[in-house]
């Protein structure tokens, strides 16, 4: 029996020097750092099926925080492509070896009429070609990633690793913002900041990287304002906050301004007994902000010269023409992702260019009509209803309480509030943000609910 096991330790050791031998002379041959990847391969496919959750954030930090166009280093190794897939392996695995705890909730209800609604109108835009290339390239991921995150985000290790992921991920962001700004890098209109504006990033536009800051700032106020966590924890977390913030300013957007205030008033009430004295010293703090952040010397729009009132005009033009196009398509909408493309058919001043919606609400209007906006805003109603009863359950009772649950639960209605805030005035339809949200919001209701069934 023991010679045995050494001729089986011998042949093993054969076969895996071989194996590398191989991957060496192939990688000789063809010399591109992804064959040397398939060596982990193995380990990747045991990890998609022991630990789903970790490979289902990892591509939402890739695919929203877009950390490969942050480091174009790691864009030829197709990270978000190699996690899509694997994601999507992983989940089947554990979905047919019912590893998961599916469930199915009103929200995900609503959720799932919105997505065949959004599918739908992209089978009748008005371009199909172009609604077909932002439903698959984009929304049919975040479709799937909302019931994944919805499922397998079920344990307190979990929700730990969820906020500290976007705390980091925030700080990665907000590092390289302010460092593009003090050196001058991928400026547009002048003054404000993005990221890889020049190798076609989705941060290269300053609005959409405003949205991309907003969101870890929930995070790390919620984290460091919450009880129970240890000071140098807490003191991390608003130093990162403060670089978000910094961060946001410098991109201008005057609905990334609107959000980061929303976060902060919300914390403020929270914490500060004496409600007049945030309601006194709320309006200065916004003038300060605005001159902090140099919105009067802005170039807005296209066009140089055009200032702060024409480019409010042109966003009451761009709701107009939503508005008209939902006249038009009241149940489908023109489809995802072309309002642009329909903008010269349906606005009434033309100006010899497109414009932007510039709007969440007018966005979902024009692109999935007036019955997709009844959902979506059903959603987010619903969404603050769990939020506030996922607080209130944790702050019944020191029972109930938990610093890592709480300071999620808190994020979360931070997130909602800054997104209805800044979704006026920035377009956030279709982006992964208010997803997210809704994703975490149905798995911390569904953790609380479990919660509560043990104690009875």
């Amino acid at each position: 029996m023991h010679h045995h096991r050494q001729d089986n330790r011998v042949t093993q050791i054969i076969i895996a020097l071989l194996i590398c031998l191989l991957l060496a002379l192939i990688w000789h041959i063809i010399p591109n750092i992804g064959v040397g990847l398939i060596a982990l391969l193995p380990a990747l496919i045991v990890l998609s099926l022991k630990a789903p959750f970790p490979l289902c954030l990892a591509f939402i930090c890739f695919s929203f925080f877009r950390l490969h166009e942050i480091f174009p280093v790691l864009s030829p190794l197709h990270i978000p492509q190699l996690l899509a897939l694997a994601t999507l392996f992983s989940l089947g695995c554990n979905l047919w070896l019912k590893n998961i705890s599916i469930f199915f909730s009103r929200e995900l209800g609503l959720f799932s009429v919105f997505a065949i609604l959004v599918t739908i109108g992209a089978f009748m835009a008005t371009n199909r070609a172009l609604a077909m290339d932002s439903l698959i390239d984009t929304y049919a991921k975040i479709i799937v990633m909302v019931f994944a995150i919805s499922w397998l985000l079920s344990s307190r290790a979990q929700f730990k690793g969820l906020i500290i992921t976007m705390i980091l991920c925030g700080l990665v962001t907000s590092v390289c913002t302010l460092y593009n700004k003090i050196n001058q890098l991928e400026l547009v209109e002048g003054t404000r900041v993005t990221i890889g504006r020049s190798i076609g990033s989705m941060l290269g536009d300053p609005n959409d990287l405003s949205l991309v800051l907003l969101f870890p700032a929930g995070f790390c106020l919620a984290y460091a304002l919450t009880r129970g966590v240890s000071p140098w924890v807490k003191t991390s977390c608003i130093l990162i906050f403060l670089a978000i913030f910094s961060a946001i300013l410098a991109t201008q957007s005057r609905g990334g301004l609107l959000g980061i205030i929303a976060v902060c008033g919300l914390f403020a009430w929270k914490n500060i007994k004496n409600k007049m004295l945030i309601i006194t010293l709320l309006p200065i703090l916004i003038l300060i902000l605005i001159s902090l952040a140099g919105l009067d010397q802005r170039q807005s729009g296209a066009m140089q010269g055009m200032d702060i009132d024409d480019s409010a005009m042109g966003r009451l033009y761009a709701w107009d023409a939503a508005f008209n196009m939902a006249l038009q398509h009241p149940l489908s909408g023109v489809g995802i992702n072309n309002f642009i493309a329909n903008y010269f058919s349906y606005s009434q001043h033309w100006d010899g260019l497109n414009h932007a919606v510039h709007s969440t609400w007018f966005g979902i209007l024009a692109e999935t009509g007036f019955l997709g906006l009844l959902i979506f805003i059903a959603i987010i109603v619903r969404l603050f209803i769990l939020s506030r009863n996922s607080l209130g359950y944790l702050e019944k009772s020191s029972k109930n309480y938990d610093p890592i649950i709480y300071a999620n639960a808190q994020a979360i209605q931070a997130g909602l509030l800054s997104f209805c805030v800044s979704g006026s005035f920035l377009t956030m339809g279709f982006t992964w943000p208010i997803y997210i949200l809704l994703a975490v919001t149905i798995a911390l209701d569904h953790y609380v609910k479990r919660q509560r069934a043990q104690q009875h």
